[in-house]
């Protein structure tokens, strides 16, 4: 393989997202520099760790270069930026869980604003033509979109209207509603991103993101709701609903069609770009429709039990309006759909690591 001289720097590079786009860049002969320290282990317990990806990326990809540095560290953050000089960021590390964040505050926040905010200001610095692309959350918005006129069906909740039937898009309201603590440091993290572009005209991008996965995905219960289900189906382990009778609904997108977005704006970036990202309608479920998708893939009954309490900020219905970013990347476009999803997961599970 011919190498290129380009670097890619990746946050989080071991992680589900970011692990996509270094397999991405790196397989095309990109130089790849990743940084992550497997805080997940910390914040999500062993079982949310990503040692095993790192061992597979550094032996399938000479061209990928590891760092464990911590985000939180400032001079270090700009050390790098200043000497690999990268023509793509894509920031993708975070704090994931917004369970969790209420237990640990300052290490959420630290990591999900202060973190990012040191990445931007090293990108001003050294490398202000490269674009800049933060993974984001749709818990941006809060549970607002709990306000929205609902009409409970069968098996899930949904949009009434024809108004909101193609989803949440951009213009949503982000204020005045509950959060959680991480869905607040995501907050600060995609207003700094933002307004690094607008106040210093540089190339960057918030993707708000419905539910990211893929069979790569390290999912707990904390986070990564589709893979951790379909590994509870698997194993026989039961998995726990927390309120809105199993019915509330998420957009769920392959992490594959997330790096082939950010392959998209690299090409062609726009400043202070915000995107809703996600698998819109076509790829929406409610939990109870995704058991009944997991036990068609494995055979097996789906072990659950109810929680009547729901999670602080948790969204009864969401999937993300998708117009905007296919009208500016009419290129891009979902190509994995949800039964594929849930295949591949499954199959990750069974075959591709030890169940973990």
């Amino acid at each position: 393989m011919t190498f290129h001289n380009k670097t890619i720097l990746v946050t989080g590079s071991c992680g589900l997202i970011g692990s996509e786009i270094v397999r991405r860049f790196a397989s095309q002969g990109h130089r790849v520099f990743g940084i992550d320290n497997n805080q997940r282990s910390a914040f999500l317990g062993a079982e949310g760790g990503t040692a095993w990806m790192l061992a597979r990326l550094t032996s399938e990809y000479p061209n990928y270069i590891h760092s464990t540095t911590d985000i939180r560290d400032r001079n270090a953050i700009l050390a790098i930026i200043k000497e690999q000089r990268p023509v793509l960021i894509v920031h993708a590390a975070a704090q994931t869980s917004h369970d969790r964040a209420a237990q640990i505050p300052f290490e959420d926040f630290e990591v999900n604003a202060l973190g990012t905010l040191h990445l931007l200001e090293a990108a001003r610095q050294f490398c202000p033509e490269s674009p800049f692309v933060f993974m984001s959350t749709n818990k941006v918005y809060g549970d607002r979109p709990n306000t929205l006129p609902l009409v409970e069906l069968g098996s899930r909740w949904e949009f009434a209207g024809e108004q909101l039937q193609s989803g949440i898009n951009e213009s949503f309201p982000i204020d005045q509603s509950t959060h959680s603590l991480f869905g607040v440091s995501k907050c600060a993290a995609d207003l700094m991103v933002q307004e690094y572009g607008r106040y210093f005209n540089l190339p960057t991008c918030c993707l708000r993101g419905g539910c990211l996965t893929g069979p790569n995905q390290s999912g707990t219960q904390l986070h990564g709701f589709l893979s951790y289900l379909v590994k509870c189906n698997i194993e026989g382990r039961e998995y726990s609903v927390f309120g809105y009778k199993g019915k509330q609904v998420r957009d769920n997108i392959h992490s594959e069609d997330v790096a082939a977005f950010i392959h998209e704006f690299w090409q062609a970036p726009r400043v202070s770009a915000v995107y809703n990202l996600g698998g819109g309608k076509q790829n929406s479920c409610s939990i109870l429709e995704a058991f009944a998708l997991a036990e068609s893939v494995s055979g097996r009954k789906m072990l659950w039990s109810y929680v009547e309490k729901n999670r602080i900020g948790d969204h009864i219905c969401y999937y993300s309006d998708l117009r905007k970013i296919q009208s500016d990347y009419p290129n891009w476009k979902i190509t994995k759909s949800l039964p594929d999803i849930i295949s591949e997961i499954a199959l990750g599970w069974k075959t591709s690591r030890t169940l973990q």
